[in-house]
């Protein structure tokens, strides 16, 4: 029995029945409903051309987050309010992120702008007065190759100085939003020409739907099988939508425990207030749109050997809970990847939260290495953790992504340092230790002799840049839900 996808679109209610998985968001918007501001440029992500808000219910509240429409798939934007550039005009007057764009030049041939101006919308919405800095990071997935950023920066300062939230359209109708949204079924389930997208009404309902069908695709934010669809036409149905689920955050003085859903944006806040010096790495991965829609269970469960996240939470010790219909496990997370392509995972079975130690007391770290500062994917990843006594290493996990085919822990490096002092040497003899850890492939990001060199680096680093106070937790946590 079919259940219709449902969602407003910026002052209208949507109810489709025939949606199948790998329908996006940004062909529905351009072909289906004429709304061309919305643009395609690269199809994977990247550009920003194809930006829109998505609103959804957060413990009643409702916020509304850029994402890519490009890799958004249809099925996804069920219980939420997606609204356009077309949106924000009213009664023929511009509004004032719009308006700033034209009086500083922002736009120069216009592709991009669209883009340029919902990420700007988003920003304006959620924070008042931005600093450059701020500015720069929600631009980060938005790329201008004719007019460059200058004047959209100062498009930004403008459109924050000439204020407004409270009048704005979405402000206004945020409560009349919020209660149909609310209204609207949380699972769903459609199909077209045979191919079914099933979104899970909660946690127990996604368990029995993958005991039902073990062989389908588990889909949170799309950020990777969003390319399958559009860059490699890799069928991917049946399909199960799981980025409205597993949202749950608890803090305690020992650990973090999160949903496999939690987003990047999500879990930032929580990043910033009990490991304030991994904020950086945070930010670094993919651009703002990335980490709205992207999940930190996705990360780990997709297996990729140079996925950010996995080198960073296995260093801080991070285990994992798999669950099948109503049987739970818990492993390390280390222990989840096998091999290249090949994780310890059961048909049926699904990433369902993790806990992350809080390194009390300990110098920790986390590197990115990438073409890019921003918006890029590693060529290699680094996590550090470690733990000192009377200038004594008493443990130190170090692990590296992009190293192997599977995020990796540097053993060696690690007994290098464990019962030496916390030295200039010890450290020179873990970075030295570490290329008996690896074989690095060469590939377009980079050669194994670049990879070998940058992970031997980044230990001295660390060691460089904890010749001062350790890096520590900035307050204790209570537990929270």
């Amino acid at each position: 029995m079919t259940s219709p996808i449902r969602f407003l679109l910026n002052d209208t209610e949507i109810s489709l029945s025939e949606v199948a998985p790998d329908d996006t968001l940004l062909d529905f918007l351009r072909l289906s409903r004429h709304l061309t501001g919305t643009k395609e440029g690269c199809a994977e992500g990247d550009c920003g051309a194809c930006t829109v808000l998505a609103g959804r219910l957060h413990g009643g509240v409702l916020r509304y987050e850029p994402v890519n429409a490009c890799i958004r798939f249809l099925a996804a934007c069920h219980g939420c309010h997606i609204v356009t550039v077309e949106h924000l005009s009213r009664q023929g007057e511009l509004h004032p992120v719009q308006q700033a764009m034209v009086d500083h030049h922002g736009s120069q041939c216009g592709f991009c702008t669209p883009g340029f101006v919902m990420a700007l919308y988003g920003l304006w919405m959620g924070n008042p007065d931005p600093s450059v800095l701020e500015i720069e990071t929600a631009l980060q997935g938005n790329l201008c190759r004719c007019t460059g950023y200058e004047p959209i920066v100062k498009a930004a300062r403008a459109a924050a100085q000439a204020g407004g939230q409270a009048m704005d359209a979405l402000a206004l109708e945020r409560e009349a939003v919020a209660a149909k949204l609310a209204a609207i079924p949380a699972g769903a389930d459609a199909a077209r020409d045979g191919r079914r997208a099933i979104l899970p009404a909660d946690v127990d309902a996604l368990a029995q739907a993958l005991l039902d069908h073990p062989e389908a695709t588990i889909i949170a934010g799309a950020t990777d099988v969003g390319l399958w669809v559009t860059k490699f036409l890799r069928p991917i149905a049946p399909a199960i939508f799981i980025g409205h689920l597993m949202k749950r955050i608890d803090v305690s003085s020992e650990d973090i425990r999160i949903g496999a859903g939690v987003t990047y944006s999500e879990f930032s806040p929580f990043v910033e207030e009990t490991m304030p010096g991994l904020v950086d790495y945070i930010e670094r991965i993919g651009g703002w749109q990335i980490r709205n829609a992207g999940t930190i269970g996705g990360n780990i469960a997709n297996g990729s050997p140079i996925g950010e996240m996995p080198p960073l939470l296995i260093a801080l010790g991070a285990r994992i809970v798999l669950r099948r219909g109503d049987a739970r496990r818990e492993i390390a997370l280390e222990s989840y990847f096998i091999e290249y392509g090949k994780q310890d995972r059961q048909n049926g079975e699904f990433l369902e939260s993790i806990a992350i130690p809080l390194p009390q007391g300990a110098r920790f770290a986390g590197y990115k290495v990438s073409k890019r500062a921003h918006a890029d994917i590693s060529a290699v990843a680094c996590g550090i953790c470690v733990h000192e006594e009377h200038g004594m290493i008493t443990e130190a996990r170090i692990a590296f992504g992009g190293m192997a085919g599977i995020p990796k822990r540097a053993t060696a490096a690690e007994a290098a340092l464990r019962g030496r002092p916390f030295a200039r040497d010890s450290f020179e003899a873990a970075a030295n230790a570490v290329a008996g850890d690896f074989q690095p492939l060469s590939d377009w990001r980079a050669s194994a002799e670049y990879r070998q060199t940058v992970a031997a680096n980044l230990i001295r680093r660390f060691w460089l840049e904890q010749e001062g106070e350790p890096v520590r937790l900035s307050r204790s946590v209570e537990a929270s839900a």
